[in-house]
């Protein structure tokens, strides 16, 4: 499930990469009414987007200067005469919250990590008894669950929070059997996450936040449609159209459990009201020159939409939830898969943002290389663990999905075995700095960065880790590059170095001038830097190098060094910030921090604490004492290395 998922991610950067941005050009006009003045913007009455149109063309949008010029001078200071159209709408309350529609909304919302939401689901479950079963497909209820939902909200309407909604619905007898709340056929194992009748205690910040979020959810469902007035107005000047829309709240329905009120919050979006015909005035025209976007690079919400429509992104609810069969993963295994891409380096956070590594983009070449498209293919994967739940149903036999299984993987084992070709096909580039020997032009393939002109070259792989084409032209330009972290050892132990490129220009592992213990060995120059804070062993300066926290006594030659103090600037997959080892050094202690066990691969949180010997050890977060006549827990003891 990670190589389809990660293929999402790549297909969307690979098009960020190629996107030519091209300029279109708007004319925005401001109308006088007798009532007041309004905005409008020209469009053409003409348009009909079709399967050969730009995706990027709209009925608004020129991309001819020159017109957009023409429209404006033709217009400016001529009066206009307006129709306008109004339509009733009506938006209906959101399904119930299955996991990956609830890790979607907080994602989005408060910006949690799916993996954040999920824990956050289960304490809520386990720990609070106030939600019920988090790790759910399903979006609806039982039929036969109509009395526990009344109980639930005499429960909710005991509460201040929810007091007033959940009043609202009972008194107005609003549950009754509904199949898009209560439907059989839209539950396997689990129904929707809603609350339960426990009222929540002593709940987090965070959790609470969450909490609110189902529970509000949960009563919007039974709430009616909210009922909108949609306005469209046509100001024509000189025969040129230009529309106004204005949306003004009727019944809030729903939104009124999440403070929406009559008339709505945006008022600009209400146009002041015209006469049949008026004639308006054009008080100004302006051409707005812009340009087209790239698509937004996925998130956590986004991406989750993905995997759960097979790579399709679907805005609509109904129609995703019934794509969801064929989706990537399930509700429970999705956070783990975006973690383990993260864990695995193949993609990284910028902000709210999830960006793919050279090393995805070159696992993906791979593939594509060796022509099996069966194991990178969202729809394909989609389209495996959607029969592979029809056999469980029993709607395919195990025979007929074995025998495609068999024939799947001969073809993958074939087309592995059939692929002589030492260089993979790929979409590669040229780097923007030239060859530290020659001066020619270095190009990008599958393993190495290669000059043209000479015999040199750069392995894009060096110990597990991937270079970074940025990375790889700042080591060409400027002799070195880091420090840098994702490097693992031969026994498997991440580790950070910085790379140099040698005299005879080979890239090699740049630990620092104190790790070795030659005695000619020179001390490194601290004079450019500040301290972080005084040695722990020793009281002498501490600073930061290339992989490491080292005492100023530690350095130099072998029998000049008087300390020991030295740590690790990444400790069990953890990056160890200068702002935790300044904290480490002044208080003793840093915040609570996450590590993975190198014994069991599974994360833990704990904080760094200067131990009475100098050295830095782990304590782990103090939990909460037990009841009386439990037994207890094993004392655990660990050292950071």
């Amino acid at each position: 499930m990670q190589t389809p998922t990660l293929a999402i991610l790549v297909e969307r950067e690979d098009k960020i990469k190629r996107f030519v941005s091209r300029p279109y050009w708007e004319v925005h006009g401001v109308f006088g009414a007798k009532a007041g003045e309004y905005p409008g913007r020209w469009f053409n009455e003409k348009f009909k987007k079709t399967d050969d149109d730009d995706e990027h063309s709209r009925a608004e949008r020129l991309w001819d200067e020159a017109k957009a010029a023409e429209i404006s001078a033709r217009c400016t200071g001529k009066p206009g005469i307006v129709t306008e159209e109004s339509k009733p709408s009506t938006q209906s309350p959101p399904l119930l919250y299955d996991l990956t529609s609830l890790q979607r909304e907080a994602n989005g919302r408060f910006g949690f990590s799916a993996r954040t939401t999920l824990s956050l689901a289960q304490a809520l479950y386990e720990k609070h008894k106030v939600l019920t079963y988090p790790r759910t497909d399903s979006r609806a209820l039982p039929e036969d669950y109509l009395p526990t939902v009344k109980k639930t909200l005499e429960a909710l309407k005991d509460s201040n929070a929810y007091h007033g909604p959940a009043k609202k619905i009972l008194d107005e007898k609003w549950v009754k059997p509904n199949r898009r709340i209560f439907d059989n056929s839209k539950i396997s194992d689990h129904f929707a996450i809603i609350p339960t009748l426990q009222p929540p205690k002593s709940l987090n910040e965070i959790e609470q936040k969450l909490y609110d979020l189902v529970v509000k959810r949960f009563l919007a469902v039974f709430y009616p449609a909210a009922e909108f007035l949609n306005t469209t107005r046509i100001t024509r000047v000189e025969g040129e159209p230009f529309k106004s829309e204005g949306k003004v709240m009727v019944n809030a329905g729903w939104l009124a459990v999440y403070g929406k009120e009559v008339q709505g919050e945006d008022d600009a979006a209400n146009l002041v009201p015209v006469e049949p015909k008026e004639k308006v005035k054009t008080r100004s025209i302006e051409v707005k020159a812009l340009a087209t976007k790239p698509p937004a690079r996925f998130n956590e919400a986004t991406l989750l939409s993905a995997m759960e429509g097979a790579g399709k992104l679907v805005d609509d609810e109904e129609l995703r939830a019934a794509m969801a069969a064929r989706g990537l993963g399930t509700p429970a295994t999705r956070a783990a898969i975006i973690e383990g891409l993260l864990n695995e380096k193949y993609m990284y956070r910028d902000g709210r943002e999830l960006v793919p590594t050279a090393k995805a983009f070159s696992l993906m070449v791979l593939l594509r290389g060796l022509g099996v498209p069966e194991l990178f293919s969202p729809e394909l994967t989609g389209d495996w663990e959607y029969r592979l739940a029809q056999m469980e149903k029993g709607q395919l036999t195990r025979e007929e999905f074995m025998a495609e299984i068999v024939q799947m993987t001969k073809h993958i084992v074939g087309q592995a075995k059939g692929f002589e070709s030492d260089t993979i096909p790929g979409d590669f580039g040229k780097l923007d700095v030239p060859c530290p020997k020659c001066g020619g032009e270095v190009h990008e393939n599958y393993k190495k960065f290669q000059c043209q002109n000479c015999d040199f070259s750069m392995w894009k792989i060096i110990a597990g880790r991937q270079l970074e084409l940025t990375e790889a032209q700042t080591l060409l330009r400027d002799k070195a590059v880091g420090p840098l972290d994702g490097f693992r050892s031969k026994l498997g132990r991440p580790f950070s170095a910085n790379i140099k490129l040698t005299d005879t220009f080979e890239a090699q592992f740049d630990f620092g001038q104190s790790n070795g213990d030659d005695e000619n060995a020179e001390a490194p120059d601290f004079s450019g830097q500040t301290p972080l804070g005084p040695c722990p062993k020793c009281g002498s300066n501490v600073f930061e190098e290339p992989n490491a926290y080292i005492c100023e006594k530690a350095t130099g030659p072998r029998s000049a060094r008087t300390c020991d103090f030295r740590s690790g600037r990444m400790i069990l997959q953890r990056t160890v910030e200068r702002a935790q080892m300044e904290k480490l050094l002044a208080s003793g202690k840093t915040d609570l921090l996450q590590f993975v066990s190198a014994r069991t691969r599974r994360p833990f949180q704990a904080y760094l604490v200067r131990q009475p010997d100098g050295k830095i050890g782990f304590e782990f977060e103090k939990r909460a004492p037990k009841a009386e006549g439990a037994k207890p827990a094993a004392k655990k003891r660990a050292a950071a290395r």
